[in-house]
């Protein structure tokens, strides 16, 4: 479990060189009051900033700077994970990021990115899509799991119960799959190179036994003319690399492909809005009454949709007319790479079609030169040939532990993809997480059926069974159903332990679309976390929520900085 005991900043936002310090485990509920502008959601931004380099809000880094004093930005956040005390310092004008474990600086000589890496995948186990999910419910740029995309929605769920270590290790075997696949194919080559060279000797072991001093002339006519061969051959292959010069890789083949998808994807989408609006244009300039409710269309009015139509139409055919140049150069693109990709693989052929018949005649120049001066002697050629048959032994046996490997390695593959382990993980995890999605969905008195399917999209249904989406309640619904999701998120992190923690802040949660018996609810959900839990209450809604928090955090501006009053 991660437990945050206090974040202090300074210079970070409206406030000065004053630090600011918030002690996040001292209270079971504090309330952030302020009025607008005062700082309330600073120490939100604060939090963000310093374990993931990057604010709640959606405000540029150099924004974060205090814009009076303009230097010394830092804020410092304070956690304990088991029975190891962290410290997270991070820093602008001058840049500074330090992680500290029970007094000691973890080391820094890696990339940021990677000491970034560090702290996300190996101290927090939390990246900021689930921050946002398990430890944040605001209004402000809060994207809620619902309007998350599948990949994303996959991406929080795998952290919460701790199964994304299957996608790391897929993608370690995938590179191993890769190289196992690469020493099949040499080891192959190797084969059939001592067979074809194994053929060549046992011949040539024949014609030692019978071979005539006369025909010296003739086995010397044909080296000449073997070497002749292997000559123009290797002048050939050296031409032949000079043409494998080239920036096309393998994998851009894939990605041009996927840009022509996403392109066809937006020109289908334009023309559709296109037919839309044409079909509206019809509408008002054919019919004089409205269909549905059969009041007279003014000409104003028509004349007014016909005008707002045309305006659409000629935005989104400029659009097309865009759309279509670009779907051209992505296909041009796509058949010059995949032209150039033919042309390299034919060299690469090409190559290696020469170099066999290179060895062949390297192998056959060798035979023959054998012949000169011996005695029809083969106790030598028949000890060569011993090796070679040793070769071939030692590399059919690397082939087959090679292939034995890779079949072992493609079967545990199988096992890591989406389908495979992670997916039975979550399908058996589903119907708790759907139990208890719907027991929060109660609590806040909206009674639908909630379900999410292995896919991670939703089933919504009334009482009476009628089908519904995320999209289509009301920002209060919504914001209940939001609710239950977090709730439930957090209740699953503290089941398995992943990404649980003592922290959770309501970001003007109570200000948003939630009635008089929606704040009541959530209030009642409040009161039953447990006594490990720290919710902070950042609200405008003073004169109603006053009085219901054990602690209250006062925010105002003085002076045009942020001052923190705790009462």
């Amino acid at each position: 479990m991660i437990k945050f005991e206090s974040i202090e900043y300074k210079n970070f936002l409206s406030s000065g060189d004053v630090p600011t310090k918030i002690h996040l485990s001292s209270h079971k509920t504090t309330l952030v009051v302020g009025t607008n502008g005062a700082g309330k959601s600073t120490m939100l931004d604060a939090l963000s900033f310093a374990l993931f380099g990057k604010p709640h809000r959606n405000i540029n880094k150099p924004q974060l700077v205090n814009s009076i004093n303009q230097k010394k930005t830092e804020v410092t956040v304070d956690f304990s994970i088991g029975t190891n005390k962290y410290k997270v310092v991070r820093g602008i004008k001058p840049n500074k990021f330090e992680i500290w474990r029970d007094d000691k600086m973890l080391n820094q000589e890696s990339h940021s990115r990677d000491y970034q890496k560090l702290l996300e995948n190996n101290i927090l186990k939390l990246n900021h899509k689930s921050f946002h999910q398990i430890v944040v419910l605001g209004s402000s740029n809060f994207i809620p799991f619902m309007q998350l995309r599948p990949y994303d929605r996959r991406e929080v769920i795998e952290d919460l119960l701790d199964i994304g270590i299957f996608t790391k290790m897929n993608a370690v075997l995938k590179d191993k799959i890769t190289k196992l696949r690469s020493e099949i194919t040499y080891t192959q080559t190797q084969i059939q190179l001592q067979k074809e060279k194994i053929a060549l000797q046992e011949k040539h072991i024949k014609e030692l036994k019978s071979i005539d001093k006369n025909k010296e002339k003739e086995i010397q006519e044909e080296i000449d003319e073997l070497q002749t061969q292997v000559d123009a051959l290797v002048l050939q292959n050296d031409s032949l690399r000079e043409q494998l010069v080239t920036e096309v890789k393998e994998e851009d083949l894939p990605k041009c492909r996927q840009k022509q998808t996403q392109l066809n994807k937006f020109e289908g989408q334009i023309i559709s809005k296109i037919e839309r609006y044409d079909n509206e244009k019809k509408f008002f300039t054919e019919n004089e009454t409205c269909p549905t409710c059969r009041q007279t269309l003014s000409d104003d009015i028509k004349e007014s949709s016909v005008t707002k139509i045309d305006k659409e139409l000629t935005e989104l055919n400029k659009g097309y007319v865009t759309l279509r140049d670009e779907i051209t150069k992505a296909d041009e693109v796509y058949d010059k790479t995949q032209s150039e990709l033919v042309r390299i693989r034919n060299i690469g052929q090409d190559i290696n079609t020469n170099s066999g018949k290179i060895a062949n005649a390297q192998v056959r120049i060798k035979t023959l030169q054998s012949k000169f001066g011996q005695n029809n002697d083969t106790s030598a050629a028949e000890k060569n040939l011993t090796d070679l048959y040793n070769n071939l032994n030692a590399h059919s046996k690397d082939h087959a532990e090679y292939n034995e490997m890779l079949s072992y390695s493609t079967a545990v593959e199988d096992l890591l993809r989406d389908g495979g382990i992670k997916a039975k993980v979550i399908k058996q995890y589903l119907p708790i997480i759907n139990k208890l999605i719907n027991q929060y969905l109660q609590v806040l008195d909206f009674f639908v059926l909630f379900n999410i399917d292995e896919s991670f999209n939703e089933t919504i249904r009334s009482r009476h069974r009628d089908d519904f989406s995320y999209s289509s309640f009301s920002e209060g619904e919504k914001s209940r159903i939001d609710l239950a999701l977090m709730f439930t998120w957090r209740q699953i992190a503290r089941m398995k332990n992943s990404t649980n923690t003592n922290l959770l802040v309501l970001d003007e949660t109570f200000d948003s679309s939630l009635d008089t018996d929606g704040v009541d609810n959530l209030l009642k959900i409040l009161a039953t976390l447990d006594d490990n839990s720290n919710t902070f209450i950042i609200s405008h809604k003073t004169d109603v929520l006053d009085g219901k928090f054990a602690n209250k955090l006062t925010f105002e501006k003085v002076n045009n900085f942020s001052k923190l009053k705790v009462s």
